[in-house]
């Protein structure tokens, strides 16, 4: 079946938070968000190497609408249930409808790190897998350096499968090991 006939719901929620696709608008608030966590985030995020403006935010948040609506790419943003606010940006990427197969990869705002948000939202994205695209497998793939994402993939109860070294390239342009994690049904 073509994926863009999939009927994909557009939003879940979980105990504290809703998960949703981005909307035309969101840039803003992602936006505030990237610029509270860029010191966090330049060590591992190659779009933090550089300043980006309120506009092309947007464009990124639009396109990553348009790319939800064709199945090409599920990124989900992640808001608090109770206050509305955002929370972190996640997804499904990578995706191999052949399989099914998807990569979770995520950030948050870390003036809400350390309260299990992150973990809370992983745990969500990849039951919404399993459940509704019918994943057969799901991964999570970072640097073996970082720590932070290496607890969020671990407290899911995600696997590590393996190690690939010198895999690819740092922000700094330093060799890199990636860390490969993942569930499968």
């Amino acid at each position: 079946m073509n994926p863009i006939l999939r009927d994909i719901p557009t939003e879940f929620s979980t105990d504290r938070l809703l998960i949703r696709m981005p909307k035309p608008g969101d840039g803003e608030v992602v936006y505030e968000a990237i610029q509270a966590s860029r010191n966090e985030f330049k060590p591992w995020m190659p779009f933090a190497q550089r300043e980006q403006t309120l506009e092309e935010t947007e464009i990124n948040i639009r396109e990553s609408y348009i790319n939800y609506l064709k199945r090409t790419d599920l990124r989900l943003l992640v808001f608090l249930k109770e206050t509305g606010e955002l929370v972190a940006s996640s997804g499904l990427h990578r995706i191999d409808w052949d399989v099914p197969k998807f990569e979770i990869g995520y950030w948050i705002d870390t003036r809400h790190s350390g309260k299990g948000y992150m973990t809370e939202a992983v745990e969500g994205i990849q039951q919404f897998a399993f459940r509704e695209l019918g994943a057969r497998r799901v991964e999570i793939r970072c640097d073996s350096r970082n720590t932070k994402s290496r607890g969020v993939a671990e407290r899911a109860g995600f696997n590590l499968d393996g190690i690939l070294h010198s895999d690819s390239l740092s922000v700094e342009g330093d060799l890199r090991d990636t860390c490969i994690y993942s569930l499968t049904k």
